[in-house]
């Protein structure tokens, strides 16, 4: 759980640690949570969009699906998947493993982690915010656990369409906004370089959004978190997991849906 004296941290340094380039990403985690990985690729329409990756793998004695949000750590592989942006294909390749999911009675982890959907011309061209609207329907839906981990950044739709879950958690230096900084401070202020005092009006750190009742849990971050110094984390990671799959994994269908669409009608606005 989060330390009590992380909430005396800026926003605004929450949101630069979790754009760091060396933060693990989702590929990082797969590669230390899951065993018997087996990716699958396509949105069996138009292409492969490696913004985001989905996987059949085990999570200790589960089986379980796995959907995550990839930016790449160097420059080919950010190019690869747009900076971790995900378009149409993306999302409809992660619907495709939630009915797969579904259909074999695997829990769904997701690994969030984008500054937003790519919003070009192209994108919006596909059917970007409605393909995003049937992602948010189909993980409301989805007759099996889900368990969304923000473990960067958590920005806009594009972060939503992953994170409408029975048990969101956070990293504690991860973010979750309807907008990034750089936006709202471009529109209630205008002027970019804002930034920073749009973070701190936002609410969007893990410690907000727990006082809030939005997440469920925050996971603490050692000293020198890095892909090279992430295996304290990646446990306490796999503590959450293991401990949301035995509280939801017991739970009918029909029930689970009910409960996890009952938790976001109870939410208050501030």
């Amino acid at each position: 759980m989060i330390r009590k004296d992380s909430d005396a941290q800026p926003a605004w340094e929450r949101v630069m640690n979790a754009r760091k380039e060396d933060r693990p990403q989702a590929r990082d985690y797969i590669e230390k949570l899951f065993h018997g990985v087996f990716e699958v690729r396509g949105d069996q329409c138009m292409g492969d969009d490696e913004a985001i990756v989905t996987a059949v793998a085990w999570f200790e004695t589960y089986p379980v699906t796995v959907i995550g949000q990839q930016k790449g750590h160097t420059l080919e592989e950010r190019m690869r998947c747009n900076f971790g942006m995900p378009s149409p294909e993306g999302y409809r390749k992660s619907m495709r493993a939630l009915r797969q999911a579904e259909k074999f009675n695997r829990p769904v982890i997701c690994l969030v982690d984008t500054p937003g959907a790519f919003c070009g011309v192209e994108a919006e061209a596909k059917g970007q915010g409605r393909v995003i609207a049937e992602h948010l329907r189909a993980m409301a839906t989805v007759k099996t656990p889900c368990i969304s981990i923000i473990i960067g950044e958590g920005g806009s739709g594009g972060a939503l369409a992953l994170s409408l879950a029975d048990r969101l958690i956070m990293l504690e230096n991860s973010y979750f906004s309807v907008i990034s900084p750089e936006g709202a401070a471009s529109i209630l202020f205008k002027d970019s370089s804002l930034a920073s005092e749009a973070a701190k009006n936002l609410k969007l750190t893990a410690g907000d959004l727990k006082r809030f009742g939005i997440v469920d849990g925050i996971i603490r971050e050692p000293q020198g978190y890095s892909r090279f110094h992430m295996d304290e984390s990646a446990e306490a990671v796999k503590k959450a997991i293991r401990g949301a799959l035995k509280r939801l994994s017991h739970i009918p269908p029909d029930r689970l849906v009910e409960q996890r669409q009952q938790k976001y009608l109870n939410m208050r606005w501030y």
